[in-house]
């Protein structure tokens, strides 16, 4: 129609194709100036604030949906003198679900661009949102129906701020995050029983493989190793050898 605007995109899609089993996003301006996301699907594309709620909404006023929620419970605390009384209904679940997954999608595409302080910001959150739900849904399967994602943010959470480390060459604390993350999720699974599923967990085994990445790249600390090789020298019975690497390590570190 002559003089109306086009809203028609395929002409902005076809410039950006779609490609099967990759992740693909990308960093605009918007109209008005400020930076936004966008996440390439396969029916077209998902556009997202780049701070905030990923849609742009204040629902109630507030920063987000979980947010609000968040300043109920302070306020029913304030009146009642503590936390009896408050819960989530299934529809107020419901909601929270949904907006999880709006920062899913955000932190998805944050980390194909190598922001991982935002990684971090809005994997924090949704683990805040799990917590959330997990002590006040008023029913059962509310309260544990996110819990089967827990593995998953904390596993891109763990990968972000170990990359933030290594690109700060802070590889011990690279080290430190992976270890942690690795832990986390263990502790997840004995909580709920799953040690099958800890065997064949794709999450743990993303971040072992990590694990072993940075410490790859963690220059050999020369007095542990000559104690390592003292300690397989006594094992193995080789006093002669074990007298020697004992000497070496006395005149490197001025110690019996």
């Amino acid at each position: 129609m002559d003089g109306e605007m086009s809203l028609d995109i395929s002409h902005i899609l076809s410039q950006w194709p779609y490609k099967p089993g990759e992740v693909t996003a990308r960093r605009i301006v918007g109209a008005d100036g400020q930076e936004r996301i966008q996440l390439r699907l396969d029916l077209g594309m998902l556009q997202m604030e780049a701070s905030s709620r990923p849609d742009g909404q204040r629902p109630h006023g507030h920063e987000s949906l979980l947010a609000y929620h968040e300043y109920l419970l302070q306020k029913h605390v304030e009146e009642s003198g503590g936390e009896d009384g408050f819960s989530l209904d299934e529809a107020d679940c419901e909601m929270l679900r949904a907006e999880g997954v709006m920062y899913y999608h955000r932190y998805l595409a944050e980390f194909v661009l190598g922001d991982y302080e935002r990684v971090d910001r809005d994997t924090m959150r949704n683990l805040r949102l799990m917590d959330f739900c997990r002590k006040y849904a008023r029913d059962n399967s509310d309260k544990y129906i996110l819990e089967q994602h827990r593995p998953y943010v904390i596993m891109m959470r763990t990968r972000a701020r170990a990359q933030l480390a290594m690109d700060n060459s802070r590889l011990k604390a690279a080290l430190a995050a992976a270890r942690k993350g690795i832990a986390d999720i263990e502790a997840f699974y004995d909580a709920f029983g799953g040690n099958k599923m800890m065997a064949h967990s794709g999450e743990l085994a993303v971040l072992k493989a990590l694990e072993k990445d940075v410490e790859s790249k963690i220059p050999i600390d020369p007095i542990q190793k000559l104690r390592d090789q003292l300690t397989q020298a006594i094992e193995a019975e080789q006093y002669e050898h074990a007298a020697e690497l004992r000497d070496r390590l006395q005149s490197m570190t001025g110690q019996e």
